[in-house]
């Protein structure tokens, strides 16, 4: 039984927009953020109270695991980073270590198939960008909702009518 189903049909009591939202808007996990700036703070203050806290460590050892709450936290914060930035003249797509910009002409279609960990955007170029800012880990109707969302500004932006493809 292939999956092949891009982004799930609502169900009747679901509200689906009737137009794409307005400009500019920015798509995140927002409890996947959550969880990663709580636990980023939470890791530094452990490891920073723990190196005053042990007796036994010397100044320069405490400045270590100082450092190395920060390394740590600095880590998670970049987890914590993807987004998608929607705006008249096109979407930033950041993920963990990059950030691409699209002109809405670029973009073809939106994806987010069952089992995906993240929205796909298929490009003009024949290319596919992992879009991770969208992502139903800990939210998955609301990953749906703004795969939708971006959906319907593509279609918008692009002039072409819905599961329409381009040559």
């Amino acid at each position: 039984m292939p999956e092949e189903t891009t982004v799930p049909t609502p169900a009747p009591e679901a509200s689906v927009p009737d137009e794409p939202p307005t400009l500019p808007v920015t798509f995140r996990p927002g409890r996947t953020r959550a969880v990663l700036l709580t636990a980023a703070a939470a890791i530094f203050v452990v490891v920073s109270v723990m190196a005053l806290l042990l007796d036994r460590l010397s100044t320069p050892e405490r400045i270590s695991f100082v450092f190395t709450a920060l390394l740590l936290s600095g880590v998670v914060l970049v987890l914590a980073r993807p987004k998608v930035v929607a705006e008249e003249s096109g979407v930033t797509v950041t993920n963990f270590a990059s950030s691409r910009r699209l002109d809405w002409a670029q973009i073809v279609r939106v994806n987010l198939r069952v089992g995906d960990p993240w929205v796909f955007l298929d490009l003009s170029d024949g290319t596919s960008l992992a879009v991770i800012g969208i992502q139903p880990g800990i939210a998955k109707q609301h990953a749906i909702a703004d795969a939708r969302a971006l959906r319907a500004l593509v279609e918008a932006r692009s002039g072409r009518a819905a599961g329409e493809d381009r040559d």
